[in-house]
């Protein structure tokens, strides 16, 4: 517990410093709305990068069959976590055998001191298959995936922890991990890394060696995780277009060990680090009979029955002072289903004055100015827009669109203050490679036709206001984008208080350069301002006459140099507190 606030601590100083004393101050959404910004392409950079090959060492199978691999975990709440991980081995084939779960246990040992495991809980553990009744493809059946979740912890707080089958005996390597601190105005994860969109190339390579030198406590990941439904069966290298090298395939095949291989891909960073995940269209992988999602349903916990929901397309979690919600695109979002009524009922009992953030996030953007996917989720906007308006939605991740895109503050394309701040954030690295096209340019609008969604209606609509009224696309970059950048890459979000955040996105191609960042910005809450529903209970601080919290522009220089020299005053006491 002492150890996470002390980096706390230290983190906060340092970002109120930058904030003072920086050559270039980053701006705020309180100077917003900002002018339009296209960033052009690099033509120096390649567009995309061919897929890790299956025998890749990353990839790769490190351990005995009934040892864990590709373990993960994800929050369950503010004092329980889940642990993930697959023993035994994955079969693919013209016929293969499902193995039974029950001939592996699934435990974990966990306590606060390396080598002493004071607590033990056991879990559950199942398998599934993906089958293909069509001449020349091939049956997948996995190994077991183990789920199990461990509580009383205590947030702020490292905890050190095995898993496996203590009876055979197959535990795995120690592992450790940090609790987040308790749901609280003044307690905030120290960086939230937020990724979409990864896929297992070269690219996907750079984005998490890069997210990883950022050091995140935890990770938000939008949507299209492995990409299994672009690599093929036969040949072993990725397909940037399956429909295209497939017209005739009497199914959208997928090669499913890709998902065994993007799990150990990315285990040396989610065996440590919490990651939260919502479903994208290329986790949809239809099988015969309807069924869909196999891989997303069975290989990841989220906390599903912990926020109230009764599937693993929606769900909302607690991490220090944010609250998030996850929702699902590719389910029913109508206003009248089950999405909706949970998402309603999740925003009346939070409580503002514990969790003063509110951040969203789903897979296919609203706003997007790009031609790829370009309305291609009005009808999704048209539903849940004004629910998520209502109740102050500070922050919309998502991802679908190969690129990075920042909006203006805004609300049924009109800007506005009270509106969201949308983030596209979907150029994690995959095989498809980076979008550069923009709707608004000459012959890159896209036709009414073009952009239908695997789920759900057609609302495509022409603009009834503004600059681009009785058109479907705008003729310059709409006055919402407020910044726009065709590379590969991810954001950071460090929370500051209940109403500062800075978000920073973190270009592939800046890997190597010191303090370099592709777009900066501190998103500015004003409670005062854009009060939420009579439900929510507002946060009480010291506003200016404007609504919003004046501290930052209250610090003068002599205070900033004055926290520096504390800062270096109280390191000698903060060791001795570590030791």
């Amino acid at each position: 517990m002492k150890n996470c606030k002390i980096s706390t601590f230290f983190i906060k100083i340092l970002i109120i410093i930058e904030m003072v004393v920086s050559e270039n101050q980053i701006p705020t959404t309180l100077e917003g709305p900002f002018k339009p910004v296209t960033r052009s392409f690099d033509p120096l950079l390649r567009r995309g990068s061919d897929d890790l090959g299956m025998d890749n060492p990353s990839l790769r199978k490190n351990v005995s069959s009934d040892f864990p691999e590709q373990i993960a975990l994800a929050i369950s709440s503010p004092s329980s976590m889940w642990v993930s991980w697959v023993t035994g081995d994955a079969q693919i084939g013209l016929n293969v055998t499902p193995l039974d779960p029950l001939t592996v246990a699934s435990e974990v040992w966990y306590g606060k001191e390396s080598g002493k495991y004071l607590m033990k809980k056991k879990g559950v553990s199942t398998v599934y298959s993906q089958l293909y009744p069509f001449e020349g493809l091939l049956n997948y059946t996995s190994g077991i995936i183990h789920h199990v979740r461990i509580d009383d912890l205590e947030p702020g707080t490292r905890y050190y922890y095995k898993c496996g089958d203590s009876s055979l005996p197959a535990m795995s390597e120690e592992h450790l991990f940090e609790t987040l601190p308790v749901p609280s105005p003044t307690n905030y994860p120290a960086r939230i890394a937020v990724v979409g969109d990864l896929g297992l190339t070269h690219n996907s390579t750079t984005t998490i060696d890069h997210l990883i030198q950022n050091d995140p406590s935890m990770i938000l990941f939008v949507g299209d995780l492995s990409y299994a439904n672009q690599y093929l069966t036969t040949g072993g290298k990725g397909a940037p277009c399956f429909s295209c090298s497939f017209p005739d395939a009497p199914i959208r095949e997928t090669y499913q060990p890709r998902w065994d291989g993007w799990g150990r891909f990315m285990e040396p960073l989610t065996s440590r680090i919490p990651m939260m995940v919502i479903e994208g269209n290329h986790e949809i992988e239809p099988q015969a009979d309807g069924i869909t999602f196999k891989s997303y349903l069975t290989r990841f916990a989220v906390p599903l029955n912990e926020s109230g929901s009764n599937s693993n397309f929606y769900y909302s979690f607690d991490a220090g002072g944010v609250h998030f919600i996850m929702l699902g695109a590719y389910v029913d979002y109508n206003h009248t289903g089950a999405q909706y009524a949970w998402l309603k009922e999740d925003l009346s009992k939070m409580d503002r004055s514990v969790t003063p953030w509110l951040v969203a996030a789903w897979h296919p953007p609203w706003y997007n100015s790009y031609s790829s996917h370009y309305q291609e989720f009005e009808c999704m906007r048209l539903e849940m827009e004004a629910l998520l308006y209502q109740y102050g939605v500070d922050i919309v991740f998502s991802g679908h669109v190969h690129a990075y895109e920042r909006m203006n503050r805004v609300y049924n394309y009109t800007l506005d203050d009270c509106g969201p701040v949308y983030i596209t954030i979907g150029d994690g690295g995959n095989i498809e490679k980076v979008d550069v096209d923009h709707a608004d340019e000459p012959g890159k609008c896209p036709s009414a036709g073009d952009n239908v969604p695997e789920f759900g209606g057609v609302c495509h609509i022409n603009f009834t206001s503004g600059p681009a009224k009785g058109k479907f696309c705008w003729d310059k970059q709409p006055e919402w984008s407020a910044y726009r950048e065709s590379s590969f890459g991810h954001g950071i979000l460090e929370v500051v208080n209940s109403t500062y955040a800075l978000w920073t996105w973190h270009r592939n191609q800046d890997n190597y350069k010191e303090n370099c960042r592709g777009d900066e910005i501190f998103i500015v809450r004003q409670p005062q301002r854009c009060s939420s529903t009579k439900n929510s209970t507002m946060v009480n601080q010291n506003f200016d006459t404007n609504g919003s919290y004046n501290w930052y522009w209250s610090t003068s220089f002599s205070q900033c140099f004055y926290l520096l020299f504390l800062l270096l005053f109280l390191y000698p006491y903060f060791t001795s507190l570590q030791n």
